[in-house]
C-alpha cells in the first residue's frame, strides 16, 4: 500500500470518524452504520464537511487521497462566490451546485440588522430554517440531484455546504433513511457534528460577521448557532411529515428516491 492510496486515506489521521483537518471544519466519513436486514453503510465513499476556503495544502492532499468523485455542494452562488473552494492539482471531480441562492447566508450566521442574540432567540432561529427547508425549491432542487448523483454515479461522494452541519446534516440523514439506517443512528450521526475537532475553524470563518449582527454571543447561543440540537432534525421531519404523510413519501414524490433507486442505492453503498 503507498502512502497516496485511498487506503492510506481511510487510515490518515482520525478522531472517530472525523479526519484531522487545519482549515476544513466537520470533514467525516459518515458510513458504517448498521442497516435494517443486516449490513452496514460502506465506509470510504460517503464524505460530508464544512466548505474548503482555507483548506490547507495538507487538506488538499488528503481529499484528493480519498479519490472524491463527485462534490456536491449545497451552496447559493453567492456563497461559492464569496467563500470559493481551494482545489488540489489534481481535483478532477464533478461538482453539483444550484445556480441561484439555496439560503440568505449560512444559517447559523445572521443578517437584516443587529439584535442581541440570546439561547432561545439562537434555537428559534434555526428552528425556522429546518421549517423551512424541507418547502425550499433550491434545496429541493439540490437534494434531488444529490440522490442523482449517488444513483448514477461511482467512486466517492462529498456533500457540503458552509459549516457542514445543517444542510449537510439533513442530506446525510435524509441517505442514511434511505440505506435503512435507524432513526436513533441517523440522528446520532446528524449529532456528531457538536463533536468536530474543529470548531475553531468555524469560529473563524464566521464568528467576526456573525458579531457584526449579533455583537458578543453567549455560550449557549453560539452552540445553538454553531452546533446542532435534536430539536432541528426533529422540526424537519415533522414538517415533511405533516406535509407528507411520512418522510419516505416526501423522499418519493418530492426527491424522486421511489422503491426502485432505493434498491439501487442500497445494493451500491451497503455491504
Amino acid at each position: 500500500m503507498t502512502s497516496d492510496s485511498p487506503e492510506a486515506a481511510s487510515n490518515s489521521a482520525r478522531i472517530g470518524p472525523f479526519y484531522v483537518t487545519q482549515g476544513i471544519h466537520n470533514l467525516r466519513d459518515y458510513g458504517g452504520y448498521a442497516v435494517a436486514g443486516g449490513g452496514r453503510v460502506r465506509e470510504g465513499v460517503l464524505l460530508r464537511s464544512g466548505q474548503h476556503m482555507e483548506a490547507s495544502d495538507a487538506d488538499l492532499a488528503l481529499l484528493d487521497m480519498l479519490d472524491i468523485r463527485t462534490v456536491i455542494d449545497l451552496r447559493g452562488t453567492s456563497e461559492r462566490e464569496g467563500f470559493p473552494c481551494r482545489r488540489h492539482a489534481n481535483f478532477a471531480a464533478q461538482v453539483i451546485a444550484y445556480d441561484g441562492e439555496t439560503t440568505n447566508s449560512p444559517p447559523h450566521e445572521g443578517g437584516g440588522g443587529q439584535i442581541v442574540m440570546t439561547a432561545g432567540k439562537a434555537r428559534e432561529r434555526m428552528l425556522g430554517v429546518y421549517t423551512r427547508m424541507p418547502v425550499n425549491p433550491a434545496m429541493i432542487w439540490i437534494f434531488r440531484e444529490y440522490f442523482n448523483a449517488l444513483d448514477a454515479k461511482e467512486g466517492a461522494s462529498l456533500v457540503h455546504c458552509f459549516a457542514g452541519k445543517d444542510r449537510t446534516g439533513i442530506a446525510a440523514s435524509l441517505l442514511l433513511h434511505v440505506l435503512g439506517v435507524h432513526r436513533d443512528d441517523y440522528v446520532a450521526e446528524f449529532l456528531l457534528t457538536n463533536d468536530a475537532p474543529t470548531r475553531a475553524i468555524l469560529e473563524r470563518q464566521s464568528l467576526p460577521r456573525m458579531e457584526v449582527h449579533f455583537g458578543t454571543i453567549e455560550p449557549e447561543a453560539l452552540h445553538n448557532l454553531m452546533g446542532v440540537l435534536p430539536e432541528y432534525i426533529e422540526t424537519y421531519i415533522a414538517k415533511v411529515t405533516q406535509d407528507h404523510g411520512s418522510l419516505d413519501a416526501y423522499l418519493a414524490t418530492t426527491l424522486g428516491v421511489d422503491g426502485a433507486r432505493k434498491e439501487r442505492l442500497r445494493a451500491k453503498l451497503v455491504a
